[in-house]
């Protein structure tokens, strides 16, 4: 059971921002299929109202973070993505709001390490060397620099002629 905070007057703390938002959230992704708001509460416990479960649940709908479908006279929620999911959710809500997207990701790209790096490279590759990623050879990794448009075999941008959106055979 997630546990919130309870007591007299003198013995309640402010929840931190976000905070009831992240033991919804964590209640939903303990159950093992999609849940009422009865159950999530339920599930909170320390007596904390129907309505407050109902409105946080809401405030989640509202980000994408939540789905729900009717069922019954009632909603069932569920989260929207696993933890990953919703991780990359939140960077792509960051990278919205941002004017400049190219500055932003070049930006966060050259704060990456090498491991990083060498992941998201398999990315754009098409997933080829994600899985085999040790055994990805150097060659493997220029092709995926350069189908990318990263990089020429002089270290350049790869962009002469739009060659580098040809595949090498």
């Amino acid at each position: 059971m997630v546990r919130v905070p309870h007591g007299g007057s003198g013995s309640r703390r402010r929840r931190g921002q976000g905070e009831l938002e992240g033991q919804v959230l964590a209640a939903l992704r303990a159950a093992d299929r999609p849940v009422n708001a009865g159950w999530v509460q339920e599930r909170l416990g320390a007596g904390l109202a129907y309505t407050t479960v109902m409105t946080i649940l809401t405030r989640l709908l509202a980000k994408g973070t939540v789905t729900r479908r009717r069922e019954g006279r009632s909603f069932v929620w569920e989260p929207a993505a696993d933890e990953a999911g919703l991780a990359a959710l939140r960077m792509r809500k960051v990278l919205d709001g941002e004017a400049d997207r190219e500055a932003v990701l070049t930006s966060f790209v050259t704060t990456l390490g090498p491991d990083d790096e060498q992941l998201i490279r398999a990315l754009l590759a098409g997933g080829d060397e994600m899985h085999g990623a040790d055994d990805t050879d150097d060659a493997d990794e220029t092709d995926a620099m350069d189908r990318a448009g990263e990089t020429d075999e002089a270290g350049g941008t790869g962009d002469a002629g739009g060659a580098a959106d040809e595949p090498e055979s």
